[in-house]
């Protein structure tokens, strides 16, 4: 299958209704292609767990203008199957990913929240406003390119 469209309009051939009715849902598992255009988008959502997560956005039934309902899980294993063959686990996808250096932290979070915590138990900085660890280092980052200026 190559469009959205297309696994809606199977959808609609084997459940009744309007492909319309269940494009969201295909749309959904295809997002990913805007981020990165070839079949490896698919690692994204196109396995069990992804079919879990349509579930968990569009909830567990498609209701249908006929007034049928359509269980979600079997919409999203539709659109696996039909664009892989088989529905694959997030690990058979993970499975064949080399690790890289970027994947793996340098350094130990735990240090950083303990050197963040110091900091506001000293007064050296004013925390106040920081709710996160991310949030303090993002203003730092801006201080110093400030500095710099």
């Amino acid at each position: 299958m190559a469009n959205a469209y297309h696994h809606a309009i199977s959808s609609a051939k084997r459940w009744g209704g309007a492909p319309e009715e269940y494009y969201k849902i295909h749309a959904w598992f295809d997002d990913t292609k805007e981020h990165f255009c070839d079949s490896r988008h698919r690692a994204v959502k196109h396995h069990s767990m992804g079919i879990a997560w349509a579930e968990e956005r569009f909830g567990r039934t498609l209701g249908l203008d006929c007034g049928r309902r359509v269980p979600v899980r079997w919409i999203g294993e539709q659109h696996v199957l039909e664009d892989l063959g088989r529905i694959p686990t997030l690990a058979d996808w993970l499975r064949n990913m080399a690790p890289e250096a970027w994947m793996q932290r340098s350094r130990k979070l735990s240090e950083e929240v303990n050197d963040d915590d110091d900091n506001l138990r000293t007064g050296d900085r004013d925390h106040s406003r920081h709710h996160t660890i991310l949030a303090a280092r993002a203003d730092r980052e801006g201080e110093q390119d400030a500095a710099v200026q």
